[in-house]
């Protein structure tokens, strides 16, 4: 008896087969994208895998967590950049009161104004 020697590897037979049962791509788009021979085949792969098809919540659920999980990943690196950017103005902030005092200490030690009086003189 003949071994059947599959053209495609199980894993895209799986991504075919869950492309057509979860997303909005038609049983001939696909046929004509992949390149495959037969009307039967890609229901023999979701047999195979042991697939159904999803109703409209379950496919709403799995966009608004597709959705959320790609949000978690802007959210980590947005927070990253805010605790850098917190860790700045930190440093800033003592580096500021640093300057400050130094300034306060030359006028009072040398007797010299340092800062610039506000207004404009005439």
């Amino acid at each position: 008896m003949k071994e059947k020697v599959s053209k495609y590897p199980d894993e895209l037979q799986l991504k075919i087969a869950q492309e057509f049962l979860y997303t909005d791509i038609g049983f001939l788009e696909l046929k004509m994208k992949y390149n495959i021979g037969g009307n039967s085949t890609i229901y023999k792969w979701i047999r195979k895998f042991g697939l159904s098809k999803q109703d409209d919540v379950q496919i709403e659920f799995n966009q608004s967590m597709a959705k959320q999980i790609e949000k978690t990943s802007l959210e980590h690196e947005l927070n990253i950049k805010i605790k850098k950017l917190e860790e700045a103005l930190k440093y800033e902030q003592l580096r500021t009161g640093a300057l400050n005092t130094m300034i306060d200490i030359a006028e009072r030690e040398l007797k010299v104004d340092i800062r610039k009086k506000s207004g404009a003189k005439r």
